[in-house]
């Protein structure tokens, strides 16, 4: 009975509470103790000289099992270890936040706040958001929308249908690592090289998964799949990384518009690569379906992985 607990009432219940109540905020949150824990770090290592990129290993590898080991000790608590189960499952998913904050900056903008629609698009974004214009916000949100279906959900929900909370959470210490130093920045290109490439091996699959189920739920919004299907994986393959280019590729290409193009990321104007037909734009309409259409994704990939990917929680 608590194998069949932790594989599939755990994660049905924190996909619910997910999908209800988005990131629980007013609570103590995981990835803030880590996101100390790696700035603590950072400082002690430049401190004492230790080399950078051997220190991003170290950190990773360290962090991560250690989290392992703190959730999975904390779960077998007896009656206690599965509300809190089901709390670190839920909060290491983050569908109900992205299309609550979507949402809300696309509201803003319809309704014409622009600057607004600024303010609230940067809390999403890493990019500079104050001089992009309506179209420029419809695009970026319409980037971080795909890119986050499976950064923030589809690839945290497979690896906690897969090894429980505590791999889940594993997997986030690299998420949130990658997120935190993998910018290719003077200060950053050493110490975040281990949990960037180690993010882009974790995610590979579920990328791939996750643009699959864009394009087999794009079907029932009357989507034109054939199209997508026919240039999403050559367009996913122009990006830097060889994950984010396929949910977003499969997205420009079902609602036929463009992604990518200028973007600026601390002052510096960036030439990323074109996704999608060139030119075209999102409007009100196009935007609004991308959320409903991400949220179907992903639930879709949830209810799969609970299904299926669950059984293996409990051979392991």
């Amino acid at each position: 009975m608590e194998s069949i607990t932790f594989a599939f009432i755990v994660p049905f219940v924190a996909v619910i509470l997910d999908s209800l109540f988005g990131d629980p905020h007013n609570l103590p949150h995981p990835v803030r103790f880590i996101g100390q824990a790696l700035d603590v770090f950072e400082s002690s290592a430049r401190r004492v000289g230790l080399g950078l990129r051997v220190a991003g290993w170290a950190a990773m590898i360290l962090l991560s099992a250690a989290v392992w080991g703190i959730v999975e000790y904390l779960i077998a608590i007896p009656y206690l270890g599965v509300l809190i189960a089901i709390y670190l499952a839920y909060a290491g998913l983050a569908l109900g936040c992205l299309v609550r904050d979507s949402r809300r900056v696309a509201t803003l903008l319809d309704t014409g706040d622009l600057p607004g629609a600024r303010k609230a698009l940067s809390m999403l974004v890493s990019r500079d958001t104050e001089s992009l214009d309506p179209n420029g916000i419809r695009r970026t949100l319409a980037e971080t929308v795909s890119e986050n279906l499976n950064d923030g959900f589809v690839a945290p929900m497979f690896y906690l249908a897969i090894f429980g909370p505590g791999g889940l959470w594993a997997y986030k210490v690299v998420s949130t690592m990658d997120s935190m130093w993998g910018y290719k920045t003077e200060r950053f290109k050493d110490l975040g090289y281990a949990a960037a490439k180690t993010d882009d091996l974790l995610a590979f699959i579920p990328a791939r998964i996750t643009a699959s189920l864009l394009l087999c739920v794009g079907k029932r919004f009357g989507l034109n799949v054939g199209l997508a299907k026919e240039n999403y994986k050559a367009d996913a393959g122009k990006m830097e990384s060889p994950n984010a280019g396929w949910p977003m590729a499969a997205a420009a290409w079902l609602f036929e518009a463009q992604m990518g193009g200028q973007a600026v990321y601390f002052g510096k104007l960036t030439e990323k690569p074109v996704l999608g037909p060139k030119g075209r734009i999102w409007d009100k309409k196009k935007i609004r379906q991308l959320i409903n259409l991400s949220k179907s994704a992903g639930h879709l990939a949830a209810w799969i992985f609970i299904l299926t990917l669950g059984w293996l929680q409990i051979i392991l």
